[in-house]
C-alpha cells in the first residue's frame, strides 16, 4: 500500500488523513488565539488560571505550544519520505493531536490542577511525537536523521526544564530551559532550513531560464556555519552573558548571512512563496548578530528584544512559510502565492519588525507591541482562515 493508498483508505475526517493537516490547522488558530488573550492579559481585564506568570505563559505557548504543533506536522509528513515507511493516519495521529490540545488546556488552567498534572500532560505530546518519529527513523534505518531526533529530543528537555523553573518558583522565560528550547528551535530552522531552501530555490529557478543557482547545500562551509551555530547556541544556554558567547554568536551570524546569500534568493523576488523562506531565514544570522550585540551593549539593546527577532522571525516567520507551501503541495494546488498568502508574509513580516522597534524606539513601546500583535494575528488568523478549508477537505483526486 502506497502512501497515497493508506490515505485514501481512510474513511474518517478528512483532517486526520495525513500529518500536516490537524497539527497545522491547530498551530494557525493557537498562535492567532494566544496572541489575542496575551493582548487582553496585559491590559489587565483577563488572568488566566495558569501557574506561568503573565510572561512565562506567552513564552511557553508559542515556543513549546505553537511550535510543537508545526514540529508535528511537518515531521509526520516528512518522515515517511525520509524513510519509505507509511504515514501516521486516522485515529493514531488523532490521539497524538489530543495530547497536543490537552497540553494546551492543563498549561492554560494549571492552577486549577496539582503542581505535577500540567507538566506530565504537557510533555505526554512531545514524547509521543518522538516515540513515533524515532521508531520510524530506526525502523527505516535512515540515520542521516538522527540529528532531527536529536534536535526534537533537546526540544522537549528545554520544555520540561521550563516547567521545573516554575514549580520552583524562578522565572522561567529567563531561564535555560527557555533558552535551551530556542536554541534547538533555531538549529533545526537552519539543519531543514539548509535542505529545502537551496532545493526549493533550485527547482524553481530551473523553470525560469539560464541564470545564477543555490550552491549545493552539504559543503564544508555549510557545516562550518552549522558547528559554528551549535557552538554559539551552546554557550548562550550556558553563559547567557559572557562576551565569549557574544563572540561566537556574532562569528556564527556572520557565517549563516554568507550562507544564506549562496542561495540565490536575489533572483526569487517573483514568487512570494520562494523569497519568504529567504527572508524568514535572514532572521537566523540577524537574531544571531542582535543577540550577541545585545550582550556586549545591554544598555542599548534588551537580549529579550533579541530573542524576538529569532522567536517571530527565524521561527513564526519560517513556520508560516513552510506550512503554506506544504498545504499547497500536498493538497493538491499550484505552489505559487496568492495575494492572501502574500498579506499572511508581509503581516507577520509587519509584526516582527514592530517588535524590534518597541525595544528600540523611545516612548512608543506600547504602540510598537500592538501594532506587532495586530500583525501576528492577522499573519496566523488569516493561514486559519485561507488554508482551513484546504486542511479540512480531501485532496481531490485525479
Amino acid at each position: 500500500m502506497s502512501t497515497m493508498d493508506r490515505q485514501r483508505a481512510w474513511t474518517g475526517p478528512a483532517l486526520f488523513s495525513f500529518g500536516f493537516r490537524p497539527f497545522f490547522l491547530g498551530a494557525g488558530v493557537w498562535a492567532a488565539l494566544t496572541m489575542a488573550l496575551w493582548i487582553v492579559m496585559l491590559s489587565g481585564r483577563l488572568d488566566l488560571p495558569t501557574r506561568f506568570d503573565p510572561v512565562a505563559w506567552h513564552a511557553h505557548e508559542f515556543l513549546f505550544g505553537y511550535l510543537g504543533a508545526v514540529m508535528a506536522g511537518f515531521l509526520m509528513t516528512a518522515v515517511p519520505n525520509w524513510t519509505g515507511r507509511m504515514p501516521l493516519v486516522g485515529w493514531p495521529l488523532a490521539v497524538l493531536f489530543a495530547l497536543w490540545l490537552i497540553g494546551r488546556v492543563a498549561v492554560t488552567v494549571s492552577a486549577l490542577l496539582p503542581p505535577l498534572a500540567a507538566p506530565l500532560a504537557d510533555l505526554a505530546f512531545p514524547l509521543a511525537l518522538l516515540a513515533a518519529m524515532g521508531r520510524e527513523v530506526v525502523a527505516g534505518r535512515n540515520w542521516r536523521n538522527l540529528v532531527v531526533l536529536g534536535m526534537v529530543s533537546l526540544f522537549t528537555l528545554g520544555n520540561a526544564a521550563f516547567h521545573l523553573d516554575a514549580l520552583r518558583g524562578g522565572t522561567p522565560a529567563q531561564g535555560a530551559g527557555l533558552r535551551l528550547g530556542l536554541g534547538a528551535a533555531i538549529l533545526l530552522v537552519a539543519l531543514i532550513g539548509g535542505r529545502i531552501i537551496p532545493s526549493f530555490t533550485r527547482n524553481w529557478l530551473a523553470k525560469r531560464g539560464p541564470g545564477r543557482l543555490p550552491t549545493p547545500p552539504e559543503r564544508r562551509f555549510d557545516k562550518v556555519a552549522l558547528l559554528a551555530l551549535l557552538g554559539a547556541i551552546l554557550l548562550w544556554i550556558t553563559l547567557p552573558e559572557a562576551p565569549l558567547t557574544a563572540v561566537a554568536l556574532i562569528l556564527a551570524g556572520g557565517l549563516h548571512a554568507v550562507r544564506l546569500s549562496r542561495w540565490a534568493g536575489d533572483r526569487c523576488g517573483a514568487e512570494p512563496l520562494v523569497w519568504v523562506l529567504h527572508l524568514a531565514y535572514g532572521f537566523v544570522p540577524l537574531g544571531a548578530l542582535t543577540l550577541g550585540g545585545a550582550i556586549l551593549f545591554p544598555a542599548a539593546l534588551s537580549p529579550a528584544v533579541a530573542q524576538h527577532l529569532w522567536m517571530a522571525g527565524g521561527i513564526g516567520l519560517m513556520t508560516l512559510a513552510v506550512m503554506t507551501r506544504a498545504t499547497r503541495g500536498h493538497t493538491g494546488q499550484a505552489l505559487t502565492a496568492s495575494r492572501g498568502t502574500t498579506a499572511l508574509y508581509l503581516a507577520v513580516t509587519l509584526a516582527v519588525l514592530a517588535r524590534l522597534a518597541a525595544g528600540l524606539v523611545p516612548g512608543s513601546a506600547d504602540l510598537f507591541l500592538r501594532l506587532s500583535a495586530l500583525g501576528w494575528i492577522a499573519g496566523f488568523g488569516g493561514f486559519a482562515l485561507l488554508y482551513g478549508g484546504l486542511l479540512l477537505r480531501p485532496r481531490a483526486r485525479r
